[in-house]
Parts: structure tokens; sequence; C-alpha cells
């Protein structure tokens, strides 16, 4: 075989998406940067001023790519169908726009009236937090526009850097912070809340024909299923952000350095997710062109192949987590920050059994199965709650149940695509279709 048949072979047999090295590119240095800058916080603040800073981070990464990664979804989906039909996709995008800003408004109004609330219980007081939180919540509705602009329109190069250039913000605003002497955590708030915004002016402002004239977008291009797209991304979000919530909520007084702790242990044990991004900002597209097209073979072979390198990374670093993760977290963010290898291999199961969930909801997206990936999502997240509510430790009772809840989800995405992809992908899924949920019938 020739040369350039063995490198048609090998892209062939890649399970990843076109796209993913790029991106991961810009994950990898924005993954570094987060550790970094987590670091340095939690070295300048201390475990009790740190534990309101960990409440933002989880709040913000809850709030934002749960309500405005729907519509970077929805664009992605929509540019990518169109650029098959050599068709512009300015208006989707000006449509998107729209839809963002009436999502910063509503969050920011809904923010501001629980300002009392979030203050007191999550921000220890710290009002700044608060004026932080809310502009994070403009300037991630930005990057996630953008995001899905770039990643329908197949920029995956400007899109790594988009994501790399916002974590290199956010650790230079903290450098700074950190030498000259800052130990507040509303002033790091600031930096979490600004790094968007300029990662958006300095890689948006030199893209060019991001917004190709085409024909008018009606809403429903849009927004054909964008209701069950909204619960589901918010309802993912919160699997993996409200462990640190919930140890929050329920520590008393002389437990609050438990909460900078687990959102500590958490973020270790979710490096694979991080990463899992690069691929999931290609695979829509991907998957949904392979839909459209009918190639029925294609489409599961890719799934499979990708299913099997995720599984097969996630157990490798299951272990790695365990045996390794209380020493990574003592020595890099300090020894008073340390869990044991217990919640490591807990956190660690659970992220990568998440991830997995992840992958197959993004499978049933393409193929426009939005009530099943929703339904899963919140079958998920009821276990969380459930399970958190049996009594025992606080720490192993948020971990139990976001392994739990992790399992529920995984396995209803792996029944329900089975289910769909047996009816063959000519068949879609209409907005009004009832056949998401599993005791009902099929069509």
């Amino acid at each position: 075989m020739t040369a350039p048949g063995l490198l048609e072979r090998a892209r062939a047999r890649n399970p990843l998406p076109p796209g993913t090295v790029s991106v991961g590119i810009g994950f990898l240095v924005a993954g570094a940067t987060i550790y970094v800058f987590l670091a340095i916080a939690a070295r300048a603040l201390g475990p009790d001023r740190y534990a309101s800073l960990s409440a933002l981070w989880a709040i913000t990464f809850l709030a934002a790519p749960g309500f405005y990664y729907p519509v970077e979804q929805e664009v992605a989906r929509a540019l990518s169908e169109r650029g098959a039909r050599g068709v512009g996709g300015g208006p989707v995008v000006r449509r998107a726009a729209l839809l963002g800003g009436a999502f910063v408004v509503a969050l920011t109004a809904i923010s501001l009236a629980a300002s009392g609330l979030l203050v007191d219980e999550f921000f220890d007081g710290e009002a700044l937090l608060l004026v932080a939180f809310v502009g994070a919540l403009a300037a991630y509705a930005a990057q996630h526009l953008l995001r899905g602009t770039l990643g329908g329109t197949g920029r995956f190069g400007p899109y790594g850097l988009l994501i790399g250039t916002e974590g290199a913000t956010r650790l230079a605003g903290a450098t700074i912070l950190a030498v000259v002497g800052v130990t507040t955590a509303g002033a790091y708030g600031l930096v979490v809340a600004v790094s968007p915004l300029v990662a958006v002016t300095l890689v948006g402002t030199r893209e060019r024909n991001l917004m190709t004239p085409g024909p008018d977008a009606p809403w429903n291009e849009l927004t054909r299923a964008f209701g069950y797209l909204l619960v589901g991304s918010v309802l993912a979000q919160t699997m993996i952000n409200v462990t640190p919530l919930i140890v929050n909520v329920l520590a008393s007084d002389d437990e609050r350095e438990l909460v900078g702790k687990v959102l500590i242990a958490l973020i270790v044990a979710r490096i694979p997710v991080f990463m899992f991004q690069a691929v999931q900002a290609s695979l829509i597209p991907q998957l949904a062109a392979l839909a459209a097209k009918g190639e029925d073979a294609e489409f599961k072979a890719r799934l499979v192949r990708l299913m099997a390198a995720l599984g097969a990374a996630a157990a490798a670093f299951t272990v790695v987590a365990a045996l390794a993760g209380p020493t990574v977290v003592g020595a890099f963010f300090g020894e008073e920050y340390r869990l044991g290898s217990l919640d490591m291999a807990l956190l660690a199961a659970a992220s990568s059994v998440y991830m997995a969930a992840l992958a197959l909801a993004q499978a049933l997206i393409s193929i426009s199965g939005y009530r099943r990936a929703a339904f899963a999502w919140v079958l998920g997240t009821v276990t969380i709650f459930a399970v958190t509510a049996i009594p025992g430790d606080l720490v192993l009772r948020a971990e139990r149940g976001f392994l739990a809840g992790a399992v529920v989800a995984a396995a209803t995405m792996t029944v329900l695509l089975l289910r769909r992809l047996r009816r063959g992908l000519a068949v879609g899924d209409q907005a009004g279709d009832t056949s998401m949920l599993p005791m009902m019938p099929e069509g």
C-alpha cells in the first residue's frame, strides 16, 4: 500500500473527530493554567477564604456553560448543516446573539434578586464575588457564541486559541495579584470574570467572514428542541459542579475548609473530562454530518472507537488518581488541601463515567435525540441528591452521590442510544415526539 493510502487508512481508524488536536492544544493550555491559577489562589487565600472562591467557581461553571453551551451546540450544528448545503450562516449567529443576550438579562436579574442568599451563604459576605459572578455571566455568553461559530465553520485552530487565551489571561491576572500580595477572594473572582472577555476580544477581532450572508434563520432552525437541550445542559453542569456546593451547604462552621478541599480534589480528578471538551467541540458537527448523509455504519463505527478509547483512558486515570492524587494535591496546592486515596478514586471514577455520559449525550444530540439526553440527565441528577441524602460522612456522601448519578446517566444514555440507532439514522426525532421516554412506545 502506498504512503498516501496508509495515511488515509490511519485517519479513518482514528477514534477522535477532526479538529480534536487543534482544540486539544487550547484545552491543554487552559487546563494547565487552571491548575496553576487555583494553586496560586489557594496558597494566597488559605482554606477558609478559598472556600468562597470555590463557591464562585462552582456556581459560575454550573450556570454559564449550563445555559450558554446549548447556544454553542445549536449554532455549531446549524452552521455545520448550512455549510454542507453551501449556505451562509450569518443570520443564525445573529439569532443566537439575541438568544444569548436574553439569557444574560434573565440570569443577571435572578442573581441580583438572590444577592442576599448568594453573598451570605456562598460568598461569605464578600459582595465583590457577586459582581464577579454577574460579570462572568455576560462574558461567557459572548465566549460560547464565538465558540459555536468557530466550531460550526470548522475553525478549530482559532477555537483552541480562544480557550488557551482565556486560560493564559486568567493565570496572568492571578500571578499579578499574588505578587502584589492580594489576599481577598473577590479580586481573584474578578479575574475569573474578565479572562473570557479578553479572549473573545483578542480572538474574535482577528477572524474574518464569520457572518457570511445567507437566508433568514427562523427561530425553529436554532431552537427546534432548545428547551430539552437547555434542561440537559443545565443538569449536566449541575452533576459535574454540585459536589463542592453540596459540601458548602451542608458543612458546619468547623467544616468550612472542606469546600476548598473537595473543589481541588474534583478539579484534579476530572482532568479527563476537561480534555474531553476538545473532542466534544468537533464531535457534534462530525456526527451530525454523518447522520445527514445517512452513513449509519460510519456513525456507529466512529462512536464505538471513541467510546473504547475513552474507556481505556478513564480506567487508567482512575488508578493513577487513587495512587498519586493525594500526593499531587499536597505538593501542588498545599498539604492543608489534601484528601485521601479513596476520595480521589471515587471522584476520578465518577468523573470518568460522567465523561462517558457526555460522549453518549453528544451522539444523541447529533441525531436530534434531545429528549433522550435530557431524560438521562434528569435521572442522574435526581440520583445524586437521593444518594447524598443518605446519612454518613459529609465528603463521602457527596462523592458517592456524584458516582451514582454518573452511572445512572451513562447507563440510561446507553440504553436510549441503542434503541434509537436500531431505527436507523434516516428516521429523525421531531420536536414534538415523545419517544424519548423509555416507558413510551418508539415512533
